[in-house]
């Protein structure tokens, strides 16, 4: 019989702990209330989240006009060796040349899978894909680069090189090394300065 009516006790306990927790959650609830109506947001609160606010809203946009004007890039030309030259590219693209001595080389396959799996970074980058993969037809691009094998050579706007790999590199590297470039750097900034207007003039 003492057993029962301990946890009758504790039951009971139980419920007045919850009574008491309730009347004072609802007490602080109420007081929280009543000091906000007694003390009103200011004006120059206001003013600092309709800031806030508008920031956040041209951000959204400019981030969206950035993905739209990606989705609305055309894929970069992939050339062969023999129908272009490198200064036809001077100022105008970034060259990234694949080279191998045979089309079936498996690291030339490789290479061209790579960049055909990530176009549209390359293509944001204003880059242009040659390949060259015939040793006998001695193209101008072959006898200024003098690839051995194998090679893959990136190459800025005004011509000079930027990387040259004896193995096949994943876009995200051949985008990393040209994100590096001052000209690169300055195209980004002048991008984002064109978004942010025609995101604002909306």
């Amino acid at each position: 019989m003492i057993r029962p009516l301990r946890q009758r006790g504790l039951q009971s306990h139980g419920r007045v702990t919850i009574r008491l927790t309730l009347k004072f959650s609802w007490s602080a609830v109420g007081w929280g209330c009543a000091e906000t109506l007694r003390h009103p947001i200011s004006d120059s609160m206001k003013a600092l989240l309709q800031i806030a606010f508008s920031a956040l809203t041209l951000a959204l946009a400019t981030s969206g006009a950035l993905r739209a004007a990606e989705d609305a890039l055309p894929d970069p030309p992939v050339l062969s060796a023999e129908e272009t030259a490198l200064d036809d590219w001077i100022w105008q693209k970034r060259p990234v040349l694949v080279f191998a001595d045979n089309p079936a080389d498996p690291r030339f396959i490789e290479q061209m899978e790579l960049i055909e799996e990530r176009m549209d970074a390359l293509v944001l980058r204003d880059v242009v894909v040659i390949t060259d993969t015939d040793p006998a037809a001695r193209t101008d691009i072959r006898r200024k680069l003098r690839p051995r094998g194998f090679m893959l050579v990136v190459l800025a706007k005004d011509g000079t090189i930027v990387i040259r790999k004896p193995a096949p590199w994943d876009v995200r590297e051949i985008s990393r090394s040209i994100d590096k470039l001052p000209l690169r750097q300055q195209e980004i900034r002048d991008r984002r300065d064109v978004l942010r207007r025609e995101a604002a003039a909306q």
